[in-house]
């Protein structure tokens, strides 16, 4: 070990959810030792004691993924708690068992970023770290000061859990929709490398709807549900056209984030998704960052709309705010579409638990059910909530320092902001909660965000018409490529 521990790789850090980084930075010692660091902090402050020194630990389709989890489990022995290989499985399927079994998890996943990245996700037993958790990782990190992994991690194992999480994760769902709650539905399952591309089939199936299974894949595939691909868009379109299907599902990497397309294959923004599913479940409370559509407070279909920063963290932080204010049901989302769940929620005398954690399932469930319950397709249940047209992408291989100076001066220097936004009549109103949101004097809205994840630029923006949306993201796109180089 080292004395004075080295500083974080340039490509390893925490961001919106988890520490992420290029793959060949974080295979190895780092893995190792941040899942010891982890390990100790539960340690330090007696939270693995209910759990009988267990730790559950998770994987997605990467090729990196099982080599990583390797050492996360042999990190996490060599602490002297017992890591409990749980395999290829949904990220809130993990987080499920270890919430209802008072089990800390890490789940080894870059989640929708490129295969040459990858991450953990860290759990205590009662759900996702909080940024405070995150302190107390690093800090212990750096009083590890670990150089090397032990010759013996290699002889590690791991013992298996006693139940089948995926299942348990189907059976949640299964209770609370009912068998038959999405009879007569033809759904699509664009099955690409998403860990739960199998789970999602069989729960469909489950529901009384007929799957059809579409573009499963041999190797990993990046699935941003922020920035989808040209080439997703088109084969969902393409798919729509040759089958009479009702609807077209999917999700990113480890299924924490949701893909809904309606019967066109047009695909709905994550925050619409996000607004049916609270809608269906009653939620008298959301709590979603300042990236989802404005329209959701004009739509007055919420009697709490809160706003927060983008990241589990800072949306979970919300909804223990919302639940203090008095709301009785509270539902959070981000514009990624991930959903997790503050109250525990009843319908029909049954009941669904509580699940704070980004999750993929029970919006799309939620998506599908609507058009049961409604009798009206998808397009039209989601028009009634009067979004307004919205659209967002990223600029890749920016590196944070050079899209945090753009922000930081577009925020800062008013005339360097008035210049730039001259083509919109000028800046009317700005919020910095997370990047910069501006508000132009013709009333639409351009929002520059540097990735918590990943070096990369985040545009968004709103206007009147999709078209006027997509010619006002590429203005954004290029203006901020201009500026970052």
């Amino acid at each position: 070990m080292n004395e004075n521990p080295a500083a974080i790789p340039s490509s390893l850090k925490f961001g919106t959810s988890g520490l992420r980084g290029l793959v060949v930075e974080l295979n190895g010692v780092p893995a190792f030792a941040y899942t010891r660091a982890f390990a100790e902090m539960l340690k330090e402050d007696g939270s693995t004691s209910a759990s009988r020194n267990m730790v559950l630990v998770g994987r997605d389709l990467r090729e990196s993924s099982p080599g990583i989890a390797r050492l996360c489990c042999a990190a996490l022995h060599e602490s002297g708690l017992i890591p409990v290989d749980c395999g290829a499985l949904p990220t809130p399927a993990l987080a499920y068992h270890g919430m209802r079994f008072g089990l800390p998890a890490v789940m080894v996943t870059g989640s929708h970023i490129p295969e040459d990245r990858n991450g953990l996700k860290f759990y205590r037993a009662q759900g996702e770290i909080d940024k405070k958790d995150e302190a107390g990782i690093l800090a212990w990190h750096g009083k590890l000061g670990i150089d090397s992994v032990p010759v013996a991690a290699n002889g590690v194992r791991a013992d298996a859990p006693d139940i089948d999480l995926a299942d348990a994760y189907k059976a949640r769902y299964r209770d609370f929709f009912g068998r038959g709650a999405l009879t007569g539905l033809t759904v699509g399952v664009y099955q690409h490398s998403s860990v739960a591309r199998d789970v999602i089939v069989e729960m469909l199936e489950a529901l009384g709807a007929r799957a059809v299974p579409l573009g499963r894949a041999t190797s990993f595939i990046p699935v941003d549900t922020e920035a989808l691909r040209e080439e997703d868009e088109v084969l969902a379109r393409q798919w729509a056209a040759e089958q009479r299907l009702d609807a077209i599902v999917s999700t990113d990497g480890d299924a924490d984030r949701p893909l809904v397309s309606d019967a066109s294959g047009a695909f709905l923004r994550g925050d619409l998704v996000g607004a049916i599913t609270a809608k269906s479940l009653g939620a008298d409370a959301i709590v979603t960052p300042v990236t989802s559509n404005s329209a959701l407070e004009a739509s007055g279909a919420f009697r709490t709309v809160l706003r927060t920063r983008v990241g589990s963290p800072y949306v979970i932080e919300g909804m223990a705010e919302a639940a203090k204010s008095g709301a009785q049901a509270v539902l959070g989302f981000e514009a990624n579409g991930g959903v997790l769940l503050g109250s525990d929620i009843l319908q029909q005398e049954r009941q669904l638990a509580a699940l704070p954690t980004r999750d993929a399932m029970l919006p799309i469930l939620c998506a599908l059910r609507e058009i049961v319950a409604q009798g009206k397709p998808l397009a039209d249940i989601g028009a009634a909530f009067a979004f307004k047209a919205a659209a967002s992408n990223r600029l890749q291989n920016v590196a944070t320092d050079r899209s945090a100076a753009f922000v930081a001066r577009l925020q800062q220097d008013e005339a360097f902001r008035s210049d730039l936004m001259a083509p919109l009549g000028g800046a009317a109103a700005i919020n910095s909660r997370d990047g910069l949101r501006i508000t132009a004097e013709n009333g639409e809205i351009v929002h520059f965000r540097p990735s918590g994840n990943a070096p990369e630029l985040r545009v968004y923006v709103e206007a009147t018409t999709q078209e006027r949306a997509d010619e006002l993201l590429t203005w954004g796109l290029t203006l901020a490529q201009k500026q970052v180089g």
